[in-house]
């Protein structure tokens, strides 16, 4: 079980009982920071799209992707200090990074938990963000259907223990409101479920 190290950096426990654990770290990464960041990933990524079946009917996905193992050598070199920056407050051997990059406010993605088939059994999973605020909504599985919503600043870390995605699906809803893209950089520990 990954142990957290928190230095009084504003940590707010969100969720903290049998159902499982999850953090927010606002301002891991400093704002100037962010925003390089932001820039060189959105830049630098080949970025994809992708369609997949939905309620029996090929829909797009709203929202381009990318996947890199982290001992990938032409990994991006503002992914290995965004790690370092993750790693000062969680010791997790997080060995692949996805990446989500929400165009404006039509991008989203759908209410779901990661498929603990393909984790690393107790790791954590640490969702980084990276321009436009944007609100995930966490919902419990099961009645009583408890919701979270929390706004993901620039520079925040959101961590969610293994046990949370048994018990609360969590998603990127569409806005009405026009919003400048975000990039979430969410590292896992696969293991040998690396593909």
């Amino acid at each position: 079980m990954s142990q957290l190290n928190l230095f009084g950096n504003g940590e707010q426990r969100l969720l903290d009982d049998a159902s499982g654990v999850i953090q927010l770290i606002p301002g891991l990464v400093d704002h100037p920071t962010a925003a390089v960041w932001f820039e060189q990933l959105q830049r630098d990524i080949a970025w994809k799209g992708g369609s997949r079946l939905m309620y029996d009917r090929e829909v797009e996905v709203p929202r381009l992707r990318a996947h890199w193992r982290l001992d990938d050598p032409v990994l991006p070199s503002v992914v290995h200090q965004a790690l370092k920056a993750v790693s000062a407050v969680t010791d997790a051997p997080f060995d692949s990074v996805g990446f989500n990059l929400y165009r404006n406010q039509h991008d989203s993605v759908a209410p779901h938990n990661d498929n603990l088939a393909e984790l690393e059994r107790g790791q954590p999973i640490a969702l980084l963000s990276l321009g436009a605020t944007r609100r995930m909504v966490i919902r419990a599985k099961q009645p009583p259907r408890h919701v979270l919503k929390v706004d993901l600043e620039t520079g925040s870390l959101l961590l969610m223990n293994w046990t949370s995605q048994r018990h609360y699906d969590h998603a990127i809803p569409k806005q009405r409101t026009p919003v400048e893209p975000r990039i979430s950089l969410a590292f896992r520990v696969r293991g040998n479920h690396l593909a």
